[in-house]
């Protein structure tokens, strides 16, 4: 019965094995001993399982060999991407097929591996003309957007496929519908905002302010401006983090559409008084316009105004008129002045001849007595009417022309390219980099005509038609101590190009370093 090994509690040789469990138990104290009835499986991966659970096992007793824990863990990796994404059962499924298909079967493990998944889902997604953000997925990865292209531009070269133009109407609409900041908006007002946000964006289509642009930052600036429209408190700041986005290229792209809008607000007789500061104010009549543009004929000219939707008179009226400054009800208005000269809606008084309308004193006593009578009762609604006023004085009610948005127009719809460019929003713009470009372009022709009078005029001191090339030249100046030249490093490099026969269509392109490589430091020829 004595073995070799004592009980661990008093130290006996009194070990004897159980007959139920197999463990040892000691005789002199019961006490049971730990880890005592260990059995070696020799045998290969298939022999029976064992009593406690070992690391890198299925739950049978099989271990997985390097391949088959790496295909597991990328497997797992997958799924919980999937699930984080929200993507289907079925693109989960096509997800994993095109992992294993562009990792031949060996799927892999590292950094590199996250984007890669990141990129099949995308590509799935887009290749279903589904929306999934790319900031998105860059955030859920945790890559930047330029890491996460060039993989996705690596699986789609090697699966050689095709992928459908990114829709950025679809995006808004999935942003509108998805995102838990207008769940708390009536249904009603989510049509409208849609339809807002459509009309908006194709008229950014048309003005090129999407094109090679970030199209989650316009989506962005468009959704804050149509909540301001519609009264609500939309921080440019709270959506860009919820779409992903810097809040600085938001900002960029919202100011963009405030200054197209400023442009089309040109055409209209207030036009002018329009800047980037008052356009929310004025966005009603200027959307309106665009709304009642794009319904008429593509080039139909020769109409301005009259389609706009609104009167013009009665805009001018409605402003200048008493009823507006004071308060004072237009139907008390009426009342009175025909209570006074005796006229009603079925028969008003009509003058053909003014100059020879003549009336008794007695009746225009008996008028001014009348119109004394009305003077208290017209006051006390003056002072009623200003009160009110004074407290509606501190907000903008955007909502005080209830009928400014139809939604009648075919952009408030997706259409097609074509179709879009095809509209008229009463605005033809060039893409804002076109227009720097044109800029930059003139800048640079008016520094090669400054450095050329400056050339001429120190070769040619005595001619008196050189000129001053000082007047003409770029806005930037360097300061060297408390004396300004008015000559910076690109006006140097552009009369060094001059003096070595450079054409100055060439150095308009700005090219420098190409330029000073091929005609000035020629070391080919040294």
């Amino acid at each position: 019965m004595d073995t070799s090994r004592p009980c661990k509690r008093c130290r006996q040789r009194t070990l004897v094995p159980d007959d139920v469990t197999g463990n040892m138990v000691c005789t002199s104290c019961g006490v049971v001993q730990d880890f005592d009835n260990f059995q070696a499986h020799i045998g290969g991966i298939t022999g029976p399982a064992g009593t406690y659970v070992r690391v890198g096992t299925a739950g049978t007793g099989s271990t997985y060999n390097y391949k088959e824990n790496k295909i597991y863990e990328a497997q797992k990796l997958i799924g919980d991407f999937m699930f984080k994404l929200g993507l289907s059962r079925s693109k989960s499924d096509e997800v994993k097929v095109m992992v294993e298909t562009v990792t031949e079967g060996e799927y892999g493990q590292g950094n590199w591996f996250p984007v890669l998944i990141g990129a099949c889902a995308y590509v799935v997604m887009r290749k279903d003309k589904k929306i999934l953000p790319i900031e998105e997925v860059t955030d859920l990865v945790g890559c930047d957007v330029y890491e996460l292209g060039r993989m996705i531009n690596r699986v789609v070269d090697f699966l050689d496929l095709k992928l459908p133009e990114f829709d950025i109407v679809n995006s808004l609409e999935h942003v509108i519908r998805k995102y838990p900041m207008f769940n708390r908006i009536s249904e009603d007002v989510v049509q409208r905002m849609l339809k807002q946000g459509v009309f908006l964006m194709q008229c950014l289509i048309k003005w090129f302010l999407t094109t090679g642009r970030r199209p989650m930052a316009v989506v962005a600036a468009v959704l804050v401006f149509i909540g301001e429209l519609n009264q609500l408190d939309l921080k440019i700041e709270v959506v860009a983090k919820e779409l992903h986005v810097s809040v600085v290229t938001c900002m960029r792209r919202y100011k963009e559409l405030l200054v197209r809008l400023v442009k089309v607000a040109q055409a209209l007789p207030w036009g002018e008084d329009v800047t980037v500061k008052n356009i929310v104010k004025n966005a009603p009549n200027v959307i309106q316009y665009m709304e009642m543009k794009s319904m008429s004929q593509f080039g139909q000219k020769g109409k301005r105004f009259e389609h706009v939707g609104f009167d013009m008179m009665e805009v001018v009226v409605g402003c200048l008129s008493k009823e507006t400054e004071y308060g004072v009800d237009s139907h008390t208005t009426e009342n009175c002045a025909a209570q006074y000269f005796g006229a009603n809606h079925q028969s008003p008084m009509r003058i053909e001849h003014p100059e020879k309308f003549q009336i008794s004193t007695e009746c225009l006593a008996m008028i001014y007595s009348k119109f004394l009578d009305e003077v208290p009762l017209l006051k006390a609604t003056s002072e009623r009417s200003n009160d009110k006023k004074r407290k509606r004085a501190g907000s903008f009610d955007l909502h005080a022309c209830t009928d400014w948005w139809k939604g009648k127009s075919d952009l408030s719809k997706k259409l097609l390219l074509k179709q879009v460019f095809e509209k008229d929003v009463g605005l033809d713009a060039s893409p804002p980099s076109f227009d720097r470009g044109c800029l930059v372009y003139a800048r640079r022709r008016e520094k090669i005509k400054a450095s050329k009078l400056r050339i001429q005029k120190i070769m040619h001191p005595l001619v008196p038609d050189a000129g001053d090339g000082n007047d003409i030249c770029a806005s930037k100046h360097i300061k060297s101590g408390k004396k300004q030249v008015d000559i910076d490093w690109e006006d140097l490099i552009i009369e060094t190009l001059l003096l070595h026969n450079v054409k100055e269509d060439e150095i308009e392109k700005g090219h420098y370093n190409v330029l000073l490589d091929l005609h000035v430091f020629d070391y080919g020829n040294v």
